[in-house]
């Protein structure tokens, strides 16, 4: 019997896979999407995915999937699971390998007029100061025990050394730094593959992008967002060190696994329990790459704000590039949550979906406690991105998360096959669209027609109730690795 033919409609976006419908199902799958995108996310084999991942010890509530769901290792992309701290698991797979891939939004007080005939060289300007690209290394130099510092402090470490704002600590997720870090519990090779890493853009999906506020729809004065606005939004994670550590993780709880005789639908859904040594091994190596993450992140912001400054010879904060926030969207976090009426401590796995948290949670900068939590939401490239805000019915629908993006809809390989690198750099001029590259190969990968349309992932997203929508942007300029 297809999947198809179990899944039972709840509501307009909200879809029941139930435990029946795979022997080992702890939990029912829930799938958050419309007739459409459902039908996608089968096509895709998603859906197995998220009835592999319901079979989790310690899982709660149910497997969840955001519409912008698509085959990932192990959890799909897309995916959310919590489990218990006490009776339950962390799975590297419900992580991904880029731990902390997430987004910030830097603000500034220029409108779309002011910078129309200067993009050009803005452009310019940050191409040569971000290093971006397969392998690229980084302009910030570490020693091993600066390194050290890093993993364990994040962002807060680089603002120190007067990369960043201190006040830009006040709008990221635990303030940039992560706790729980333990840079003992990363190998060698990860602290090799990350040691020149810090301040660099990498490749695949992730960017720097200039945008221009175009639609605004309500809470967005309160976020400090305006109809022709000029924002950055940045797009990156952990690099090679993440990547390491995911990979060596995998490795060890891999023979745990074998050890101790565990059943799993998919051997890509290895883990360890949350208080055993390798899931606490993993757990704080993982909260490492979390703070290179965000100091990665930081660092780019820092020389965006130089590339504003040497164009418009003027000050950063007189710009206005103050940070919105930022968010990661590859993470597994401990958040106290209500389950059957009683406050649990939970590990909450968000695999390609992003916190979406109402204003009064404690994790929520108390500027934003009138808001809700800011959730940035990039588009595909050449498309719109958009700023959501948290909310209440999420807590309770999600474990407060939404979407993280469009959601791919084809390979990689396969937009390689159907898109010419050089008809897209000309489509995009044609827009109006500035794009600064490290290889044509790199910006095919990332073709609009390779994803979902995001308009339509937000608009799910808020008619489940997971995200409320604040204000839509539109590219100007596009930097790629």
């Amino acid at each position: 019997m297809a999947i198809g033919d179990m899944i039972r409609e709840v509501d307009k976006f909200t879809w029941e896979i139930p435990v029946q419908a795979q022997a080992g199902m702890r939990v029912p799958g829930i799938v958050f999407a419309d007739r459409r995108l459902l039908e996608r996310a089968e096509n895709d084999r998603a859906l197995q995915q998220v009835m592999n991942v319901a079979h989790l010890p310690g899982i709660v509530r149910a497997s969840f999937a955001m519409p912008d769901i698509h085959w990932g290792y192990g959890f799909p992309i897309g995916g959310v699971a919590a489990t218990g701290l006490e009776d339950g698991v962390v799975s590297p797979g419900g992580v991904g390998y880029d731990i902390s891939c997430g987004v910030r939004l830097v603000k500034t007080s220029l409108s779309y007029p002011e910078i129309r005939d200067k993009l050009d060289a803005l452009m310019d300007e940050m191409n040569g100061l971000i290093p971006k690209g397969l392998g690229s290394k980084g302009r910030i130099i570490l020693s091993r025990r600066e390194m050290e510092d890093l993993l364990v402090k994040g962002a807060s470490e680089l603002i120190a050394r007067g990369i960043g704002w201190e006040e830009d600590l006040e709008v990221m997720e635990e303030r940039g730094r992560y706790p729980g870090a333990d840079s003992s519990k990363v190998s060698e090779k990860a602290f090799e593959r990350g040691k020149s890493q810090v301040g660099t853009l990498g490749s695949g999906n992730h960017f720097v992008e200039i945008q221009e506020v175009d639609e605004t729809y309500g809470l967005a004065d309160k976020l400090g967002l305006f109809e022709g606005q000029v924002v950055i939004m940045i797009h990156s994670g952990s690099r090679g060190l993440g990547h390491q550590v995911c990979t060596d993780y995998i490795e060890i709880m891999g023979r745990s696994i074998a050890k101790h005789g565990y059943q799993l639908p998919d051997r890509q859904l290895v883990f360890a329990e949350n208080q055993s040594a390798e899931g606490l091994d993993y757990i704080s190596a993982m909260a490492c790459a979390a703070n290179f993450a965000m100091a990665n992140r930081e660092a780019m912001t820092h020389w965006v704000r130089e590339a504003f400054e040497r164009t418009f010879r003027a000050g950063a904060r007189k710009l206005g590039m103050d940070l919105l926030y930022d968010v990661s969207h590859n993470l597994a976090k401990l958040e106290e949550h209500s389950v059957d009426g009683n406050k649990v401590a939970l590990m909450v796995h968000r695999k390609g979906a992003t916190r979406s948290f109402p204003g009064r949670r404690p994790e929520v900068p108390s500027r934003y406690a009138e808001t809700g939590q800011p959730v940035i939401i990039p588009g595909s490239m050449g498309s719109n991105s958009y700023v959501l805000v948290g909310t209440e019915e999420a807590l309770e629908k999600s474990f407060g998360s939404t979407c993280h993006g469009a959601g791919r809809a084809m390979s990689r390989k396969a937009a390689k096959k159907q898109v010419r690198g050089e008809e897209l750099a000309k489509r995009m001029r044609g827009k109006g669209i500035l794009v600064r590259s490290a290889s044509l190969s790199g910006l095919v990968e990332e073709a609009p027609e390779a994803y979902k349309d995001i308009r339509e992932i937000v608009e799910v997203c808020e008619g489940a109730g997971l995200s409320k929508k604040v204000a839509r942007t539109r590219p100007l300029g596009v930097m790629k690795g």
